[in-house]
């Protein structure tokens, strides 16, 4: 099932609270445990969106990918021009992460600084509002 999803930088040395200004809204399918979902992912791929908020240098706008390669054969990864290769941003072992509210996953930037992120939501996808 899609799930609607909002990470928040987590603490760290700049911002000892965290900051909401910061972060991801993505849609994607999870299962049971709220681990991504492979199989489900392979059907509705189009779906899943992502959207990066990043304070004063405002937004983007890319799709959720797996692409070969990496811990457990595969790592997910948030892609924002599919036409040009290098811009993409990987996640850590999002394939062993629970996208559960209170749970930390980490994400490296495009020049592969990784950031932790904590999950503040998740809710299911309201059909025909994806």
């Amino acid at each position: 099932m899609l799930h609607h999803i909002t990470l928040h930088l987590a603490r760290n040395k700049q911002f000892p609270e965290g900051s909401p200004r910061y972060g991801y809204e993505i849609t994607a399918p999870l299962d049971g445990q709220g681990h991504l979902d492979q199989e489900e992912w392979a059907d509705k791929r189009a779906y899943c969106r992502v959207r990066r908020f990043w304070a004063d240098e405002g937004e983007r706008q890319g799709v959720l990918v797996r692409r070969p390669g990496g811990a457990g054969g595969a790592t997910w990864m948030i892609d924002y021009n599919q036409d040009r290769p290098g811009d993409e941003e990987a996640g850590f072992r999002l394939h062993q992460h629970r996208f559960v509210k209170g749970e930390y996953v980490t994400i490296e930037d495009d020049d592969g600084k990784p950031y932790t992120f904590q999950v503040v939501s998740v809710t299911p996808a309201e059909r025909g509002r994806v």
